[in-house]
């Protein structure tokens, strides 16, 4: 019986990564493992992670480590008022990468997922991989969602551990942004109950549904309309700023 730990912001490549683990690679034991750093787009990610866990009937993890968001220098830890969406849409492209970069926060957050292997396997016996949804980010990408990180990464998982020979393995490591839509298109995944913002705070009610509002204007909200507008796929996303 396969096993997976997946780390899971809400976001459209983790959940579309978690659908794949589930109906590809056809892992049945699926725990869903999401990191409350205090993002300022905290509910509405919840709210898709949640909706996630009960669609795949996968464990759900959420773990505190707010502190993080309390040293964080990124602006997706500070409360964002109406009167500052200017300037983020003044953001200079050089200083976009280092406006919404969270310190060593995927190194921790693998760190994280690999405590709960490691536990899994002691007290259970049971060997569980640890997948997350960093794809291919062009020539301007984050230092920590890199091949040279992942590899760096599983050299340090082999001597965190006192045994079970982990692997942090990232599926779309090589794959664009579009690709990974046109995937859960043919995964059956509704990307309305994914969300990107770096922002957050808004939703809106569609009948029954909820539906997370998307800022429009941040580098979250920025990749997701590239890659919608590159793939054969409608955005169905709703955002407050088109622009």
């Amino acid at each position: 019986m396969a096993n997976a730990i997946v780390l899971c912001s809400g976001g459209l490549d983790s959940v579309v990564l978690t659908h794949y683990l589930k109906k590809i690679k056809k892992i049945e034991n699926l725990m869903i493992v999401f990191l409350d750093y205090g993002q300022g787009a905290l509910e509405e990610e919840l709210f898709c992670v949640r909706k996630l866990s009960k669609e795949l009937n996968a464990d759900l993890r959420i773990i505190d480590v707010k502190w993080l968001g309390k040293i964080s220098t990124s602006l997706i830890n500070k409360k964002i008022e109406e009167t500052e969406v200017k300037d983020i849409r003044e953001i200079k492209e050089e200083d976009e990468l280092i406006s919404w970069y969270v310190p060593c926060r995927n190194a921790l957050f693998l760190l994280i997922g690999l405590a709960f292997a490691e536990s899994e396997f002691i007290s259970k016996e049971q060997k569980y991989d640890i997948y997350l949804g960093i794809k291919y980010e062009g020539e301007l990408q984050f230092k920590d969602t890199t091949p040279e990180f992942l590899e760096q990464m599983n050299k340090t998982a082999e001597f965190c551990v006192q045994d079970g020979n982990y692997k942090f393995i990232a599926p779309f490591l090589q794959k664009d942004k579009e690709e990974i839509i046109e995937l859960a298109k043919q995964l059956g995944v509704d990307l309305q109950n994914t969300y990107s913002c770096y922002i957050g705070g808004k939703s809106k009610k569609d009948g029954e549904n909820e539906i997370p509002i998307h800022c429009g204007i941040c580098g979250g909200c920025k990749a997701r309309k590239k890659g919608f507008r590159f793939s054969n796929v409608k955005d169905v996303s709703v955002y407050e700023n088109q622009t």
